[in-house]
């Protein structure tokens, strides 16, 4: 034998097993895309159903959602209706109200003197240091803070306490 010879034999038997391969890696790459297939028809058969209801619930919930959006409009009427009419009746109500309150007023006022009884000393009055009449319950500058009597910071009322110091903004 010649070494041509034993070269066309050597390629022969390589190229028939390396075709006896490729011929295995067919048939397991066939039974391979025959499970795919499989597999795709098993999840087509599940995934359409889902998809066709998930479609239905979408829709249903986009009618939920129209009915939600004329229900708000009708809450937004029915608020802004109601609004009015409240304005409405404080308009025609307050000023009678106002008058029947401080007619009342009056005729108390009247009778207690015309019965000789002293008027009421209305408790929530107090003079102010400039003798005018104020409400008590409108502190005072040096009272603004504290209802207790001022103090030097020595004294009996704030002893065993720290006194607050107010630290400025940066400037």
């Amino acid at each position: 034998m010649s070494a041509d010879n034993v070269a066309a034999l050597v390629a022969a038997i390589t190229s028939g097993t390396a075709s006896l391969v490729l011929v295995g890696v067919v048939v397991v790459l066939g039974r391979r895309v025959r499970e795919l297939g499989r597999t795709v028809d098993e999840l087509r058969r599940e995934t359409v159903p889902l998809v066709h209801d998930a479609r239905v619930v979408v829709d249903q919930a986009a009618t939920e959602m129209v009915r939600v959006g004329d229900v708000l409009d009708s809450a937004e009427a029915v608020s802004s209706t109601v609004d009015s009419a409240s304005r409405l009746a404080y308009r025609a109500f307050s000023n009678p109200v106002v008058k029947i309150l401080a007619y009342s007023t009056g005729v108390g006022s009247a009778l207690r003197r015309f019965f000789g009884r002293p008027p009421k000393i209305d408790s929530r009055h107090a003079v102010s240091s400039n003798g005018r009449a104020r409400p008590a319950d409108v502190p005072r500058l040096d009272d603004a803070r504290t209802d207790k009597p001022r103090d030097d910071g020595h004294g009996a009322s704030n002893r065993g306490r720290r006194r607050r110091r107010h630290v400025e903004a940066p400037r």
